[in-house]
């Protein structure tokens, strides 16, 4: 059984200590990324928890649940996972935490803000284990069919060409690996609005990349639905599974007391209701797996 982690009063070697002889819960990581914000104003530009007391709740539920869903796909510590666009590292830096071994590759301003990053959670564990590097994902090297999992989160929309992306992914996975997606649902009108008003129909762009010296092709926020992502996937040769959806009720519904109420509700429509699945809804989470193919004729084929 897991037990509760108090870290109060402990000094740095009995906190590492202490998360060493069990993982770190999500909920503990959390509160712990939370004291990181105050201390790290770099990051509140893009993590805005401490910025608004009214829309808190309803941010942690997206937090929580994002990674609630990789969690809870990710089972052998022994195994190599690859965080493609990996950003600020949050997600690698929970896992280093809970001993898997994490290769993170992202661009842009965000690779300067990890070693400041790796240096705080230091104090609470090992994070040795999560190696992050500047580079573009199609040039991330990898031995073949040498990784267990592939983390996608918030990034699938950014990489193009995106049937070539997904041969690289095809080539690096072990055969029964498996790809973890966490995506805007593309299909939701709201985003979709905001999307169409920020960058209208360009949604592939070239960027040049300063430290690369270089032009990099970008999906510009290219979101699109789980039915369209199913499509590019099976053309590749992968299947999708364990799609779910999170998120649709606005932050005015969220108290201190019912975001667990709120999110069970929200898993119950979503399974039901197509039209607010499809429309409403802002989060989509999925996996992909390569397609089997079969090695034998069966007994009707002989």
């Amino acid at each position: 059984m897991r037990r509760t982690i108090s870290l109060t009063g402990l000094k740095k070697d009995e906190k590492h200590l202490e998360l060493e002889n069990d993982m770190i819960t999500i909920e503990r990581f959390f509160e712990l990324f939370l004291e990181e914000l105050k201390i790290n104003p770099n990051l509140t530009k893009y993590y805005k928890y401490n910025n608004n007391k009214s829309s808190f709740q309803f941010r942690k539920a997206y937090f929580i649940q994002r990674l609630q869903y990789i969690q809870s796909h990710i089972k052998d510590t022994n195994s190599l996972i690859w965080d493609c666009g990996c950003g600020f590292g949050t997600t690698a830096i929970f896992l280093a935490l809970n001993g898997y071994k994490v290769a993170g590759n992202t661009l842009e301003f965000y690779y300067k803000e990890i070693p400041a990053r790796l240096e705080y959670w230091s104090q609470y564990g090992d994070v040795s284990s999560f190696t992050p590097s500047y580079e573009n994902a199609y040039e991330k090297k990898f031995e073949p069919h040498s990784l267990d999992y592939i983390i996608v989160q918030d990034t699938l929309h950014h990489l193009e060409p995106f049937q070539g992306i997904l041969k690289i992914f095809k080539e690096v996975m072990k055969p029964e690996g498996k790809l973890i997606a966490i995506e805007e649902n593309g299909n939701n009108i709201i985003i979709r609005a905001n999307r169409y008003r920020t960058r209208r129909n360009n949604r592939i762009i070239e960027i040049f990349d300063e430290r690369l010296n270089k032009k990099i092709l970008f999906g510009n926020e290219n979101i699109r639905s789980f039915d369209t992502w199913q499509k590019e996937f099976n053309k590749a040769g992968f299947e999708l599974k364990d799609r779910s959806y999170i998120r649709l009720f606005l932050p005015f519904f969220f108290n201190g007391k019912n975001a667990e109420k709120i999110i069970a509700m929200e898993q119950r429509i979503w399974q039901k209701n197509y039209f607010l699945r499809e429309y409403f809804f802002f989060g989509l989470n999925f996996i992909a797996e390569l397609r089997q193919e079969r090695n034998a004729l069966t007994d009707s084929d002989k």
